[in-house]
C-alpha cells in the first residue's frame, strides 16, 4: 500500500487526461470548443483545478543573443475542485475564447513555417504530480488579413518566414505580449530598392493595425536599414477595398518617403520601434478607422520536445 501511494506520487495509476476539441480550426476572435476528458486511476483523487491555455513559441531577445521559448498567452479554468473516484469517467465541456490579437499559422491550407500553436490542458493533481494534455491547434486568417495576403501574393511576393517578436510596437495598443512577423522576398518591381518585407497585424474587434518594414538595399557607401510604416483599416473594408492597389500605395509611400528622409541627411536607426529602445515606429497614412486574462508565462517544457517547426510554406 505505502508503495502504490508512492507511484501515485508520481503519476502512476493516477487519473489520466484527454482534451477534445470540436474542431482545432480556428480564427482570432472565435472560440475554441471542446471537452476535457478525465478518466480515474487506481485510487480517488483530489482535483483542484483544471485549465486550458493557449501556448506558442516565441523569439526572446537577451542581450546580444536571441532564443525561443514556449509562452503561455491566454488562459481560463474550465473546473474548480472536484472528487474523482477510481476509474471514474468525466466529460467537462468548455468554450475558450480565442483573443483578437492571436497570431496566423495557417494560410491557404499550409502552415506558416516557423509558427506552432497549442491548446494545453493541465490538471492540478492534490499530492500528486500534475498531468497535462497538448493539442495542435490551426488559427487561420480573418478576411481583412486574407485580403492583405492575397495583395501581396498578387504583386509577387513570395513568403520567407514566419515567427513571434517578444515585445510591444511603439505606439500600437497590443494586448499579448508579443507580435507576429510574417516575412517576404520583395517583389521584382520593388527589388531594386527592398531585398524584403516583415508584415505584422495587430487585430482587434473593431479592426487591424498594418505594420509594414521595408529591408531597404544599401546604396554604394551606405548601409541598408529599415523603414517602417503603419496603417489602420476596420474589418468592413475587407470585401469593398482594391487591395493590391492599396497595398501597392503602401510600399511606394513608405520608399519614397525613405528617399525624401535620405535627401535631407537623415539617417533612421535600423529597427522598427517594438519595444527594446529601438527607433520610434514611423506612421503612415491611416486609411478607415483604427482598428486581460493575458499571462506571459514562459513554459518552456510545455511541448516536451514534440513541437517543431512545421512545412508548408505559401506562395
Amino acid at each position: 500500500m505505502v508503495f502504490k501511494k508512492m507511484l501515485s506520487a508520481f503519476g502512476v495509476g493516477g487519473p489520466s487526461v484527454d482534451t477534445v476539441l470540436a474542431n482545432p480550426n480556428t480564427r482570432p476572435g472565435l472560440t475554441l470548443d471542446g471537452h476535457v476528458n478525465l478518466v480515474g486511476g487506481d485510487a480517488p483523487a483530489s482535483i483542484e483545478q483544471i485549465t486550458v491555455g493557449l501556448v506558442t513559441r516565441v523569439e526572446i531577445e537577451g542581450g546580444d543573443s536571441e532564443y525561443a521559448g514556449i509562452m503561455e498567452f491566454h488562459r481560463m479554468a474550465v473546473s474548480g475542485p472536484l472528487e474523482l473516484a477510481p476509474k471514474q469517467q468525466l466529460a467537462i465541456p468548455f468554450q475558450l475564447p480565442v483573443p483578437w490579437e492571436t497570431p496566423v499559422t495557417d494560410v491557404y491550407g499550409q502552415r506558416l513555417h516557423g509558427m506552432t500553436m497549442g491548446l494545453r490542458t493541465e490538471l492540478a493533481v492534490a499530492r500528486a504530480v500534475d498531468k497535462s494534455d497538448l493539442d495542435h491547434l490551426a488559427v487561420h486568417p480573418l478576411p481583412i488579413h486574407e485580403r492583405i495576403l492575397d495583395a501581396f501574393q498578387a504583386l509577387g511576393f513570395r513568403f520567407k518566414h514566419a515567427d513571434l517578436e517578444r515585445g510591444h510596437i511603439r505606439g500600437v495598443q497590443q494586448t499579448l505580449p508579443f507580435y507576429q512577423e510574417i516575412e517576404f522576398f520583395a517583389a521584382p518591381q520593388y527589388a531594386r530598392t527592398v531585398t524584403e518585407v516583415e508584415l505584422t497585424f495587430v487585430t482587434s474587434q473593431r479592426g487591424v493595425e498594418v505594420i509594414l518594414e521595408c529591408d531597404k538595399r544599401g546604396g554604394f557607401l551606405s548601409a541598408g536599414h529599415d523603414v517602417v510604416g503603419r496603417y489602420a483599416v476596420p474589418h468592413a473594408d475587407a470585401d469593398r477595398t482594391d487591395w493590391v492597389q492599396v497595398v501597392d500605395g503602401w510600399l511606394r509611400e513608405i520608399t519614397s518617403r525613405y528617399g525624401n528622409l535620405r535627401a535631407h541627411g537623415f539617417r533612421a536607426p535600423h529597427g522598427h520601434g517594438r519595444g527594446h529602445g529601438m527607433g520610434g515606429v514611423v506612421a503612415g497614412t491611416a486609411l478607415g478607422v483604427a482598428g486581460g486574462l493575458v499571462a506571459g508565462e514562459l513554459i518552456g517544457d510545455a511541448f516536451e520536445g514534440d513541437f517543431g517547426d512545421f512545412g508548408g510554406d505559401f506562395e
